[in-house]
């Protein structure tokens, strides 16, 4: 498995309006791109999109994407929404059934991992078009193993924790710089009668965050990469370090965490019943009332041991072709359109939870909040994809996630049954 560290420059994170040295506009890439299903240059090609984006917020971005597209290309884009975690879960059978021709998916061993089966679009054409237009990095981000893209890249979101800052100036809690001060805050937050960490795990994948910031904080960034790829085993001394380094946080965590979404843990913290929350950007799609937005700040996962906080969860999602949608043109044109400031900025002008990746998307609109979860990102020396998308599929959603519930409800993780199944699994790839 290849190495999925992220170095991000803060120039080209950050940048404003002023991107017209950009080698690559709008304009070019549409001029390039025929613009229909049969390959003419007519404007009238059509195509599918399957959305998992099923939360209101990015359900209305991915439209607002879409409907930018159909008015510069003059093509039409049928889409079909799905839920998130069904559309996730049964992805295998869905890209082997009749898939839509463009989808909604993530950088990372996931990506790689379809690409591998043959069960994905190659879109190499349409990076010769964009490349110029993203950072090597990303573009790294977006190739399988045989070198080919089979992604292109609409934004990335760190993760850390989110807080009402009323709530801590009135209460005087300061913010944990280390594992140790967090757990303080942690125990005034219960004195004070508020959960001290909103936590949700009804959906599986949640606790993932929890335990990726651990592993990176007490044995590195490059273990995570050696765990995700089976270089390492799970029975180890380090990963039980891990575990025991969580049993000091459970006391803390939503008692009820097992039975919540996230959307769900979001509204505590959002309703004041919980002081802290770790989760990705995306948590302030819940927000939306702008009082309580604006009352909404975040600070990185302390330092435990090694590393300090180097690293940082900060999953990349974007577009991609199934296998059918390769040769339809129109599918083709969505993700070159996607691959450049204008998509993104139709994208962001909705859902302003996440940062934007093309080069040329215009910056100058970012609030101070929007700009402090970029600087987390440019700033981090390693750029994590998250363990549900690291990590071979199977090992995630069949494995680790079970596991993670149980340790959440119980206390206790047996870490000899997760290591046998991992070699199961990865003996068969």
């Amino acid at each position: 498995m290849a190495v999925y560290g992220v170095e991000l420059n803060r120039r080209n994170l950050l940048k404003g309006a002023g991107a017209s040295a950009v080698g690559v506009g709008l304009a070019a890439v549409l001029a390039s791109c025929s613009g229909s299903s049969g390959g003419g240059a007519t404007g009238t090609g059509t195509g599918t999109f399957g959305s998992n984006a099923s939360d209101p917020v990015p359900k209305k971005a991915y439209a607002a994407l879409v409907s930018a597209y159909e008015k510069q290309s003059k093509n039409k884009i049928t889409v079909n929404t799905s839920d998130h975690n069904s559309f996730q879960n049964k992805i295998t059978n869905y890209l082997q059934g009749s898939p839509d021709d463009a989808f909604t998916w993530f950088a990372g061993y996931r990506m790689r991992y379809y690409a591998k089966k043959g069960l994905v679009g190659d879109i190499s054409d349409v990076w010769d078009k964009i490349g110029d237009n993203y950072t090597s990095a990303l573009k790294k981000a977006s190739t399988g193993d045989d070198g080919k893209q089979y992604f292109v890249p609409n934004y990335n979101y760190p993760w850390g924790f989110f807080y009402r800052k009323s709530v801590w100036a009135e209460k005087g809690y300061e913010v944990p710089e280390t594992f140790d001060a967090l757990v303080t805050v942690a125990k005034k937050m219960q004195a004070d009668g508020i959960i001290p960490i909103a936590f949700a795990d009804k959906d599986g994948w949640p606790a993932d965050g929890t335990f990726d910031y651990l592993n990176m904080r007490i044995n590195g960034y490059q273990f995570h990469v050696d765990l995700c790829a089976h270089r390492e085993g799970w029975d180890s001394s380090k990963v039980q370090d891990v575990f025991d380094t969580w049993k000091e946080l459970l006391p803390y965590q939503d008692p009820s965490a097992a039975g919540l979404t996230w959307q769900e843990a979001a509204q505590k913290l959002g309703d004041k019943q919980a002081g802290m929350y770790l989760l990705g950007s995306f948590v302030t799609q819940q927000f939306t009332d702008p009082a309580a937005l604006a009352d909404i700040d975040f600070f990185p996962f302390p330092a435990v041991k090694v590393e300090g906080r180097d690293a940082v969860e900060a999953p990349i999602d974007g577009l991609m072709l199934s296998k059918k949608g390769a040769s339809n043109q129109a599918a083709k044109d969505l993700l070159a359109f996607l691959g450049t400031g204008k998509g993104q900025e139709a994208y962001y002008a909705v859902d302003k939870s996440n940062i934007m990746t093309a080069k040329d998307a215009d910056t100058s609109g970012y609030s101070a909040f929007t700009k402090k979860l970029g600087g987390v990102i440019s700033d981090a020396k390693y750029i994590s994809q998250f363990f549900d998308r690291d990590a071979l599929p199977a090992m995630a959603s069949n494995v680790l996630n079970p596991a993670l519930l149980d340790f959440i409800k119980s206390g206790s993780i047996d870490l000899k049954n997760i290591e046998s199944q991992a070699k199961t699994l990865y003996a068969q790839q």
